[in-house]
């Protein structure tokens, strides 16, 4: 049987990576050799705005506000759900974890424990131009100018370095992809290196 594997997406807002986590997923849960466990972050959030305990309500107000969470709440939901729903044999896939530097370290420290061998990150880089695009096109009304490049310099600032750390790191392997091009070959692209781990 395949050893299971371990996949980490990063990406501007906009540039398709929950996209294509999803149909990495679907990819992987058709070759029924082993379940996936999936952690995406920012839908763990969302559920947990709504609830009506004191952090909840903080967190809510931090988010609606555009402003950061303390690294201890994003740690605090990807490893809580590692903790509870892994057992070892899961391929993993991760999207919207590390989004700090000292996050990045934590969800190190948590993979080998674990003994996840040569995880890969998969970067798809969209200019901030085409992000920005994209946001604004989705037609939300909290997408304003303002908030989307607020968005796209937070992301310039505090994960551009995590990405710079995995990149940098010998144990994993670090695959850049363009995210400007068709959703297929994006996913053609990463299913080549999937299968080649």
């Amino acid at each position: 049987m395949e050893q299971p594997q371990t996949f980490i997406f990063f990406g501007r807002s906009g540039s398709g990576k929950g996209t294509q986590a999803r149909l990495l997923i679907k990819y992987l849960e058709e070759r029924k050799t082993r379940k996936v466990l999936y952690i995406e972050t920012g839908y763990k959030f969302r559920e947990f705005m709504e609830g009506d305990g004191f952090t909840n309500k903080l967190t809510k107000e931090t988010i609606e506000k555009g402003e950061l969470l303390p690294e201890f709440l994003p740690i605090w939901t990807w490893a809580d759900h590692l903790i509870k729903n892994f057992t070892g044999e899961e391929h993993l896939v991760l999207d919207g974890l590390a989004r700090h530097l000292d996050e990045s370290r934590v969800l190190d420290s948590a993979l080998r424990f674990y003994k996840r061998e040569r995880p890969v990150v998969f970067y798809l880089d969209v200019p901030r131009e085409h992000a920005f695009a994209l946001m604004k096109g989705r037609g939300r009304k909290d997408d304003t100018d303002a908030y989307i490049n607020r968005r796209l310099d937070w992301f310039e600032k505090e994960v551009i370095p995590v990405i710079n750390y995995f990149k940098q790191n010998p144990n994993y392997v670090f695959i850049e992809i363009s995210g400007i091009q068709d959703v297929e070959d994006v996913h053609q692209e990463i299913i080549s290196h999937v299968t080649k781990e």
